[in-house]
């Protein structure tokens, strides 16, 4: 197979597997991120503390991350048909591939959410800050270094189950590869696949760890919010005050 006859095939597997991908981490993100947080606040100490709450959202959670994606996307065919009308192609991939990236995202929200300060929670709450506030103002800014990177975490596995769904016809790069380099004994196209793939994933990640490690340097935010500004001002000259008493 010629470069001509590659090109067409390759532009159209490209587009595709962005789609997918594309789509299905904007849903993953969108539902993942308040379902990340709701793990952290409803657990115990948390500031919407409930067990029963807890336990059953963890439980889906391990259940939608325990799934081979491969069985995932079978076990899901009805509801995708339902949704999209079809179980092929690759507006039908995005069901299954959103649905999985949810709890996969979910839990490392609930991580990224964990390791913020805890003092700045007590801050706000001293200051009269609700639960919304602190989940807007802190958690939230505080986590975004971390929350970028678990992004780009989340985004490479989505193009790894894109390629897996390309074997049961769900279209894009990994349809490309079995299709041709697999199954017609088209080596190179199939070289030239996992190059790209190769490619794309690695500029993600070079794209990922640069704007995680600019927001950690900058704290996290574009700057803290007034009145932990000030509080944290005014909390040493406070103590200096109690010395020189």
């Amino acid at each position: 197979m010629t470069w001509s006859e590659m090109q067409p095939l390759l532009e159209q597997a490209c587009t595709e597997t962005l789609i997918m991908v594309g789509w299905s981490t904007l849903i993953a993100v969108v539902l993942g991120l308040p379902l990340g947080v709701l793990l952290v606040l409803t657990d115990k100490g948390g500031l919407l503390q409930n067990t029963v709450v807890n336990k059953v959202i963890g439980q889906i959670v391990n259940v939608g991350r325990s799934m081979p994606f491969i069985i995932l996307m079978v076990a899901l065919m009805n509801f995708t048909r339902w949704v999209t009308g079809t179980t092929i192609g690759s507006e039908a991939a995005i069901v299954p591939l959103a649905i999985g990236g949810i709890p996969f995202f979910a839990r490392l929200v609930e991580t990224a959410v964990r390791e913020v300060d805890h003092g700045l929670v007590e801050a706000v709450q001293s200051m009269g800050g609700n639960t919304w506030t602190i989940v807007r103002k802190v958690l939230v800014p505080e986590a975004l270094p971390s929350l970028i990177a678990s992004t780009t975490t989340t985004v490479i596995a989505l193009i790894g189950y894109s390629a897996m769904a390309g074997t049961v016809g769900g279209g894009g790069l990994g349809d490309l590869a079995v299709r041709y380099g697999y199954q017609r004994f088209e080596t190179g196209l199939m070289w030239i696949t996992v190059a790209i793939l190769a490619v794309v994933i690695s500029l993600i990640q070079f794209a990922g760890d640069y704007a995680a490690r600019s927001l950690h340097r900058r704290g996290g935010r574009s700057g803290p919010a007034p009145k932990l500004r000030l509080l944290r001002a005014k909390e040493p000259a406070a103590a200096d005050v109690g010395k020189v008493a």
